[in-house]
């Protein structure tokens, strides 16, 4: 059985990324908790040890520019699947069953189950939380490096107010989810403006 989840989906700019995990049977499975309750250092220790402890583990990538082709739903739920074929891919390890968090399941041909808030109430969708979050998390300081006015190390590309001001100032930048409110309203003038009325 594995876990699936993502993270990114409210950040006005840069990927989603999911995570998929199956824990080995002899893990200390109380360890892992949903990624958004843990500290990055707790974070980054159980993303260690995920490594370390023989749990089959893979990830996935779904670009801004593909939110914007597919919408944010449909790439989250891209992402997540992507996420199942590159842990079989990398491991040899197919799943026979997912958890999924939230309230949709995944476009793969396997049993599942969708449970909204998965991270409290499955140790694997919680694993695959922490997988997802680092990941992207890391993305976000590579970007932030090419993109500084962004400031994208602390913000990770949601909403803040330091992040909205610095795109009233500066305008998208190339990992900027175009569709999205907060980002369209400050597309170049004449060009044509791809509308997304919400997250889903």
């Amino acid at each position: 059985m594995a876990g699936v989840d993502e993270a990114g989906r409210g950040p006005l700019a840069g990927p989603v990324v999911a995570g998929c995990v199956v824990l080995p049977a002899d893990c200390a499975y109380h360890r892992f908790r949903d990624s958004k309750k843990l500290s990055p250092a707790a974070r980054a220790d159980l993303f260690a040890e995920l490594h370390e402890n023989g749990a089959a583990l893979g990830f996935a990538v779904v670009s801004a520019e593909e939110i914007d082709q597919v919408n944010i739903l449909r790439a989250s739920l891209l992402a997540m699947a992507r996420a199942v074929a590159h842990l079989a891919a990398e491991t040899g390890r197919h799943p026979d069953y997912l958890l999924v968090d939230g309230t949709f399941t995944t476009p793969v041909n396997l049993p599942q189950k969708a449970l909204v808030k998965g991270e409290s109430k499955s140790a694997s969708i919680a694993a695959a939380s922490i997988i997802a979050k680092v990941v992207r998390d890391r993305l976000m300081a590579e970007y932030h490096a090419q993109f500084p006015a962004y400031n994208f190390l602390q913000n990770k590309g949601y909403p803040t107010v330091d992040h909205r001001q610095a795109i009233a100032r500066f305008g998208p930048c190339a990992i900027h989810r175009r569709t999205f409110k907060g980002v369209r309203e400050f597309l170049v003038s004449g060009a044509p403006v791809p509308r997304q009325q919400g997250l889903w």
